[in-house]
């Protein structure tokens, strides 16, 4: 077994810090004093005879009750005012500047209360974690190192610093950190788990091990460190411990689906496959009615890109389950993986219509056949899956694509038709018809397709590209045009086709020099479209800059199929002479 490697079990064994648990500040309730007296956090500040701040701060927390963080954020505020020396209050409103998702205005509050009492360890608890939030993880480190040199028995503050060390890498830190936690906690199962994954990734076995048996002597109900253990014994050729470890966790859990896959695995590595397959089996069998089974093959084996375990694990859960459609897509994922092409479509081909991967199936298989330019094949699967699904009109818009590249157009046409009636508002329909109409010299059709679309969908960034270059194309309407593509440009500011579409307006306008500065911005983002060279070319032409003209020329013929060069080296030899 393979570690997963550090920032994975950082996630596991820390808490997820958000925007509303950064203050740890937020008051304790209105009720539970005695002859109904708020408790708690009265102390906080003193209550002066005419009980105005006391009042604010209370109007204040019941407005947070009810919703109203903007009413409670005036009435902290008011607070203020009335006891600007108050930390308690100033804290609070950070607080509620979170909530509202407003943390710099939160950040703001906290650094003036630093000006004030810079080494005051609640604030710089806050503003570390406000830091943080920020992703400012240099301010948040510097901070949180501040705290422990003022004061070194702050638990969570370890946890958090050496997080963070970890995320970036930095070991040597981290362990500094883990090792000072666990010098005045001795108690910290976490700092001890840290300093064995730290000793795991610099390769010094035997310390991790001691690590991780001394947060088991702690904590010996964690399963962790005994997974960390197994990845140790393991790699040192350990079975014994291996196979004691992985029985110990299912004696105290049968249905600990990890461990029973992992000393699958096990069993199979040390060629054990009987047991193996006896494990595999057994899991594969109650996959259907357990989801967790197959939830967990995907978190350990796919997730992680361990497909040639993947593999192994799924072709025997498969002996117990041969007609699990999940169990077939799953190893489909994993044999994709490792890019056996031919095994990715048998596995996806039992995945049945009723299954929740079978649209996902589908379409990876359709991709495959495309990608294998298997048209024919690809379209007879298609025609398939529209006859067992024929509500959906995705199959369809494939379908019709496969049609379209094997130029086939009134068959694509035909199933997009039916499409549309199955689902006359989806616009995705109608910009596929109106392109096939397109390479069917159909522009009106074209055109009109093109119109339902942007009505469908008025921010269609594609269908107001394709309407204006189409009209640019023709030389006609070449105000609405530019209008079209400049609104296209809106949606997608960095698409070179689009602003390729732009240039060619310009020329189309005569506008040489303008389209000419468009035309260099959009093959920056696209430098190796041939129509988009080849529309600088013809601009450098109009301009009489041959030189030039030829060199683009040239590059678009470079990147043009064999068979569609002619044209272009027409052009280069009229040029030439």
């Amino acid at each position: 077994m393979k570690t997963n490697g550090l920032k994975l079990t950082v996630a596991l064994i820390l808490p997820v810090f958000g925007w509303l648990s950064l203050s740890g500040c937020v008051s304790r309730g209105l009720t539970g004093g005695k002859n109904g007296k708020a408790a708690g956090w009265v102390h906080h500040f003193s209550v002066p005879e005419n009980g105005d701040r006391y009042y604010y701060f209370i109007r204040s927390q019941l407005m947070l009750r009810r919703g109203d963080l903007d009413r409670s954020v005036d009435l902290i505020k008011k607070a203020i005012d009335e006891d600007p020396g108050s930390a308690h209050l100033k804290t609070e409103l950070a607080s509620l500047y979170l909530r509202q998702r407003k943390p710099k205005e939160a950040l703001e509050i906290v650094e003036k209360m630093l000006q004030e009492k810079p080494d005051d360890v609640a604030s710089l608890v806050l503003y570390g974690k406000l830091k943080q939030g920020l992703k400012d993880i240099e301010g948040a480190k510097e901070a949180y190192e501040r705290i422990l040199d003022i004061d070194p028995e702050q638990k969570e503050i370890y946890l958090r610093l050496g997080s963070l060390y970890v995320e970036e890498g930095d070991f040597d830190n981290a362990f500094r950190v883990y090792d000072q936690l666990v010098q005045y906690f001795p108690d910290s199962y976490v700092g001890y788990f840290f300093i064995g994954k730290i000793y795991m990734e610099r390769g010094k076995l035997r310390k991790a091990e001691k690590a991780f048996l001394r947060t088991l002597e702690l904590e010996p109900d964690l399963e962790e460190p005994r997974f960390e253990l197994l990845n140790i014994y393991e790699t040192q050729g350990k079975e014994r411990q291996v196979v004691r470890l992985y029985q110990e966790l299912l004696e105290e859990d049968p249905d600990n689906i990890r461990a029973s896959v992992g000393l699958g695995y096990f069993y199979y590595n040390i060629g054990k496959l009987k047991s193996a397959d006896a494990i595999f089996k057994k899991l594969g069998a109650e996959s259907d009615e357990n989801p967790e089974i197959v939830r967990a093959v995907i978190q350990i084996y796919i997730e992680q890109k361990r497909y040639d375990a993947a593999v192994i694990v799924l072709e025997g859960m498969l002996k117990g389950a041969p007609d699990s459609s999940d169990l077939h897509y799953i190893a489909g994922v994993a044999f994709d993986g490792i890019k056996d092409d031919n095994m990715v479509l048998r596995h996806f081909k039992k995945v049945l219509p009723d299954s929740r991967f079978y649209q996902s199936a589908t379409v990876h298989m359709a991709y495959l056949y495309q990608e294998r330019k298997e048209t024919r094949q690809g379209i007879a699967f298609l025609e398939d899956v529209v006859r067992q699904s024929p509500e959906n009109v995705e199959f369809m818009i494939y379908l019709a694509s496969f049609y379209e590249e094997a130029g086939e157009f009134q068959n694509a046409i035909r199933v997009l038709e039916k499409g549309i009636a199955a689902e006359p508002e989806n616009p995705r329909l109608y910009f596929r018809i109106g392109v096939i109409y397109d390479k069917q010299g159909l522009k009106p059709d074209s055109i009109n397709a093109m119109k339902k679309v942007i009505q469908l969908d008025a921010k269609n960034a594609n269908a107001l590209n394709y309407l204006g270059y189409t009209y640019a194309d023709m030389g006609q309407n070449l105000e609405e045009a530019e209008q079209l593509i400049r609104e296209a440009l809106k949606y997608k500011p960095e698409d070179g086709y689009i602003i390729d579409s732009l240039g060619w307006v310009f020329f189309k306008k005569g506008e040489y020099k303008e389209a000419l500065k468009h035309l260099k911005k959009a093959v920056k983002f696209v430098p190796d479209d041939p129509v988009i060279l080849e529309h600088i070319g013809d601009t450098y032409r109009r301009l009489g800059d041959q030189k030039n003209a030829l060199k683009y020329y040239k590059k678009s013929r470079a990147n043009r199929e064999p068979g569609d060069s002619e044209a272009i080296r027409k052009i280069e030899q009229k040029i030439s002479e």
